[in-house]
């Protein structure tokens, strides 16, 4: 009988999501695996609906044949020579979890990330994103009411907004904005902040998550190319929103033509046209996959440049929370209760709350959590088609010659202390890591 540990989440105290519920532990007990479950006080879900079910408790997984979590595992509590499967945040040779992808390779273990399950045509299978999009929606709204009201001395509707782990549900959030919509239609915005320009940068399921967001409220779509024309014809109770997809943000370096392919195939061959644009930008929502090769949006000297002239740009959303990546003013990011802080430009300052010289950016990591239960519940649903056929492979044996689906031999990083071949470019990153730990 094949064994899976599901391990407690300790990122922060907010971080209260599940990759399986207790209805999928179920199905997986019924099919004649053992599930052993670490105690958490803080699960969306209780120890007591994991033992319900059929489920074990305990803190020690060492016997697990199968790991799994949500967010990063701490590096002192990963199993030597067993496969684990949770975001680690390592694909981009991200500085901060190095260390995290050596000790794989140290311990001869196997890592999987559940970024990287995907179908023939690279679509995430797996995935919080579109939770992500809501409460990041929601939490940025709620940060231009408090920006406009604390620094600018503007009353407007989204100052009664609430923050996103605040509300009960998705839905619950999404009727209190309908309230506020029409509060705006009926009575307007100040004329200060019209008109109210929204941009959406990205077309996923984070994107897609913030427009099921903004539908409460009255929304008019204007594409990027008409802004110019809009900013001297607009309504001041409607909202524009503009959805950025790469055609908008980048061009080739030599003038060349532009092709969606080559840009995906060629990142570095192009740069970023989005300045252009930033002017009637309000609100700048970033939702878009982005890797160090791509282009930098927003970087920290176009907003020095804007923060000298009176910017229209009220609050950044950043949903992807790349630190330093697309969005520079994001150099650290935030927790749902505390979401925003002020990017002094000029400095490089950064100061928590509402007020202050520069630019308002929300830049929470793990926004799903805020609306923890739906995003488990939904995150649970698509992991289970694959928790079978990962707990019955093999996993002494390479990753080409098992068992497991395709989806799942493309998401692994790591195989008994290896990097696969689709990941050796891992190297020169953990190189430069180990290199600046000398």
């Amino acid at each position: 009988m094949k064994t899976l540990g599901i391990v407690k989440e300790t990122k922060n105290k907010w971080e209260r999501r599940v990759p399986l519920n207790p209805s999928a532990v179920k199905k997986l007990i019924q099919k004649g695996f053992e599930v052993i479950v670490q105690p958490s006080d803080i699960r969306i879900y209780k120890d007591e609906e994991y033992i319900s079910v059929g489920a074990k408790l305990s803190e020690d997984l060492s016997r697990c044949d199968f790991i799994i979590g949500v967010k990063e595992i701490p590096i002192d509590e990963i199993i030597p020579g067993k496969p684990h499967l949770f975001f680690s945040h390592t694909i981009k040779g991200q500085d901060y979890n190095m260390p995290l992808l050596q000790k794989f390779l140290d311990t001869k273990s196997s890592l999987l990330d559940y970024e990287l399950i995907k179908d023939s045509k690279g679509r995430r299978l797996v995935f919080f994103g579109k939770y992500a999009g809501n409460a990041g929606m929601v939490d940025t709204l709620y940060g231009l009411g408090q920006r406009l009201k604390q620094h600018h001395g503007l009353d407007t509707p989204f100052l009664k907004i609430k923050q996103s782990h605040q509300y009960e549900s998705v839905q619950d959030a999404i009727e209190h904005l309908k309230i506020i919509g029409k509060e705006i239609e009926e009575n307007g915005l100040p004329k200060e902040i019209t008109p109210l320009n929204i941009f959406l940068l990205g077309y996923g399921h984070a994107a897609t998550g913030c427009q099921e967001i903004l539908a409460a409220l009255p929304i008019v779509e204007i594409l990027p190319d008409k802004l110019a024309e809009h900013s001297q014809n607009y309504e001041n109770n409607k909202i524009y929103l503009s959805v950025f997809k790469e055609e908008h943000l980048v061009e080739r370096k030599d003038s060349g033509e532009f092709s969606l392919q080559d840009y995906f195939e060629n990142n570095s061959a192009y740069k970023s046209r989005l300045e252009q644009y930033l002017p009637y930008c309000s609100v700048y929502m970033n939702a878009i996959y982005w890797t160090p090769e791509c282009p930098v949006f927003l970087p920290k000297s176009v907003l020095e440049k804007m923060q000298g002239q009176n910017p229209k740009l009220i609050i950044i959303g950043d949903i992807s929370c790349d630190i330093n990546g697309s969005v520079q003013a994001t150099a650290k990011c935030t927790a749902p209760n505390n979401p925003v802080f002020i990017f002094n430009a000029k400095t490089g300052e950064i100061t928590y709350g509402f007020i202050g010289e520069g630019f308002a950016d929300m830049a929470v990591d793990n926004l799903p959590c805020e609306f923890s239960k739906e995003a488990s519940d939904y995150f649970s649903k698509s992991l289970m088609p694959f928790m079978e056929k990962m707990l019955l492979n093999d996993h002494s044996k390479p990753v080409a010659e098992s068992n497991l689906p395709v989806e799942i031999k493309k998401a692994c990083i790591a195989h008994r202390g290896k990097l696969q071949p689709e990941y050796k470019y891992l190297r020169k990153y953990l190189a430069t890591k180990n290199t600046k730990d000398r």
